[in-house]
């Protein structure tokens, strides 16, 4: 059996975060390596994975870094759903494909689940089955009474699910041919045509398993779903301190933390777990760390500075903040005095624009959401919910009250004015 990793879609949604979902560092490795590791331990050494032409690399370095497993790689030109991806990677499968979308975060029992299932055989196809209470934005299942699967109904918009139970991208395929054959027969404008071949599968009498799972399941839909990966991991890990971190004994750590090699944590500095600090991120006098944090590689959280319950890629700085249930891209700096507002004086959730719509982030406290290598000055304010675009500098004393795009710059003016300018002078 193949286990064929959906590496090549792009995340239309996630603004500001620009770089795959797949490779958001979690506990210091990215999501794909913890999905690597989780099929190597079910002795699946055997993987392909669809790419896009600008990530290949990224993706091949991973895969090397895992000795004992065999791994090819196919080419999606474009982002045209998983029917696209299978078929693009048609002459590197067996008979036998797993499928998974490695944007998905889920525990070991998803595999031990589906794989059980599997080897009682008797069905063409096993497909993952969740049950949800609130709408999620993918694919519902309709089944019979006996666990055979009917149809899916891709996004059918709240109030139309045919069922509470979602579809989760961890399938067997037993008959990769039938499945190819079966895209090959669909017609649809949308980006549903995997869903609707197994469908056909299912009309024109394969038996098609659904394996209810109910552990742990979380998907990056939106930006904000990052923070909720984080607590996952953090609660699945064991606590550490690295023999080469340097405390002081005038630190306060305490709960669970893992605190990585080379970190150095000053005097007077207060860190609460549940927290993921990275390797050689320093720690300053007198910050507080605290409600899940993960702090990424090689960053300063220098003096005076709060940070709570965020997500933190690596390399970057802060002096004098506060960064409250916010999530920053690689190499932010925030000058002193920078302060993420994360909570509505009318106490609603924190909602934001995605597209046309106005999404609920189900958040009663959320910050801001900030692109890699954005900056900020002295005194700056930014309101919740406001997303900052790659590489744009908010500058001294603004107010940021709406989303500021990639490459911009926004300065005070006399009188408080604000103006909006074009970092590149374009």
């Amino acid at each position: 059996m193949k286990v064929v990793f959906l590496c090549g879609g792009i995340g239309k949604r996630m603004f500001p975060i620009t770089h795959d979902k797949f490779l958001l560092k979690f506990l210091g490795k990215p999501l794909l390596a913890h999905q690597i590791e989780m099929a190597t331990k079910l002795g699946l050494n055997d993987y392909v994975f669809v790419c896009n032409p600008h990530n290949i690399e990224k993706v091949s370095n991973i895969a090397a870094g895992y000795s004992g497993i065999s791994a090819s790689y196919a080419i999606q030109q474009e982002s045209l759903g998983i029917a696209d991806a299978l078929q693009s990677a048609a002459g590197s499968l067996n008979e036998e494909i797993l499928v998974v979308n490695p944007n998905d975060v889920f525990d070991q029992s998803a595999f031990l689940s589906i794989m059980n299932e599997y080897n009682k055989n008797g069905a063409v196809s096993y497909l993952l089955g969740y049950e949800v209470n609130d709408y999620f934005p993918g694919g519902y299942m309709e089944i019979n009474e006996s666990n055979e699967l009917k149809s899916i109904v891709e996004k059918p918009g709240r109030g139309n699910e045919p069922s509470n139970l979602v579809n989760i991208v961890v399938h067997i395929h037993t008959d990769s041919n039938k499945l190819l054959d079966c895209l090959k027969q669909v017609e649809t404008d949308e980006d549903n045509a995997y869903e609707m071949a197994i469908g056909l599968m299912a009309k024109t009498g394969d038996k098609v398993k659904v394996v209810n799972y109910d552990g742990t399941w979380s998907a990056i839909k939106y930006p904000w779903h990052i923070t909720a990966l984080a607590e996952h991991f953090l609660g699945q890990a064991e606590g550490h301190i690295s023999p080469t971190a340097k405390i002081s004994d005038r630190a306060v750590v305490d709960g669970k933390v893992i605190i990585e090699d080379g970190v150095k944590i000053l005097e007077n500095a207060v860190v609460r777990g549940p927290c993921y600090i990275g390797k050689n991120s320093v720690i300053g006098n007198n910050t507080l760390i605290r409600d899940g944090c993960h702090i990424g590689d090689d960053c300063v959280i220098g003096h005076s500075t709060e940070i709570k319950h965020s997500y933190v890629d690596d390399g970057c700085w802060f002096h004098s903040n506060y960064v409250g249930d916010s999530i920053l891209g690689k190499g932010c700096s925030l000058g002193a005095g920078t302060v993420t507002a994360n909570w509505r004086f009318d106490e609603k959730n924190v909602a934001i624009k995605v597209g046309g719509d106005v999404v609920d982030t189900n958040q009663g406290k959320f910050g801001t959401i900030m692109g890699e290598g954005c900056k900020t000055g002295i005194n700056v304010s930014i309101m919740p919910g406001v997303r900052i675009g790659a590489n744009a500098v908010v500058g001294p004393h603004v107010n940021l009250v709406e989303d500021l795009e990639p490459n911009k710059l926004i300065v005070a003016e006399t009188r408080y004015r604000t103006i909006n300018r074009n970092i590149l002078g374009i």
